[in-house]
């Protein structure tokens, strides 16, 4: 079967911060008045918040291992302004992404609350860049529960065999595609994971635009 749709992950595949993530969090806490947070307790917290509307939970736990008075919604707001004003496109991607939607159904799919995500989406003004665009906030589950993937396909109306599905990640996006039937690529380069071989092509993030469309055309 040919391929028919594709599917995208955002944050660090089709989209980057101009400054790390690290430096935003320290930022944001100062900002709310919080103490210093480890980033690797962060990613520990996402990982457990997939799904809602906010960061807020995150920061609840974040603030709780401090016994912090600031309130976590704050600290949200504040990570969540610095995260959307510094994110931007990869080089290209915006032309790939109009491209493609000539010859297949564009999707995409991100791990994230709601409104973190959906501001990136507004940010970068891609809302017609897509078919389907789904937040795992709104979602049963996030990436790389096969559940996710399974919302994925439904929006873009097509079978796991006929969707690629191209990620950063290789425990949300590689793992999670490749579990759900579909067909992994797999973005590399810098704050990416090392190839994963389930991936049927890895491809340095910052030729993706080039690269893409042509490994699309051969499949």
């Amino acid at each position: 079967m040919s391929v028919s749709a594709v599917g995208f992950d955002l944050d660090y595949t089709l989209a980057v911060p101009t400054r790390d993530r690290e430096t935003i969090l320290s930022e944001a806490a100062a900002a709310a008045g919080a103490p210093p947070l480890s980033r690797e307790a962060y990613l520990r917290a996402h990982q457990n918040n997939l799904t809602g509307e906010t960061r807020t939970p995150i920061f609840e736990s974040l603030l709780s291992e401090h016994d912090s008075p600031v309130d976590p919604e704050h600290v949200a707001t504040a990570y969540r302004e610095r995260i959307t004003d510094a994110v931007v496109p990869v080089d290209g991607v915006e032309a790939m992404l109009t491209g493609l939607r000539t010859t297949y159904r564009v999707g995409l799919l991100t791990n994230g609350p709601v409104v973190a995500q959906e501001d990136k989406i507004d940010k970068l003004g891609w809302r017609t860049h897509f078919d389907t665009a789904l937040v795992t906030g709104s979602l049963p589950a996030g990436k790389p529960d096969v559940r996710a993937f399974e919302a994925l396909l439904d929006g873009l109306g097509t079978s796991p065999e006929e969707t690629v599905y191209i990620g950063d990640s290789v425990h949300h996006d590689i793992a999670g595609a490749h579990d759900a039937g579909m067909i992994p690529v797999q973005v590399v380069g810098p704050d990416c994971d090392d190839p994963d071989p389930r991936a049927i092509a890895h491809i340095p993030r910052d030729v993706l635009p080039t690269k893409l469309p042509e490994l699309l055309a051969d499949l």
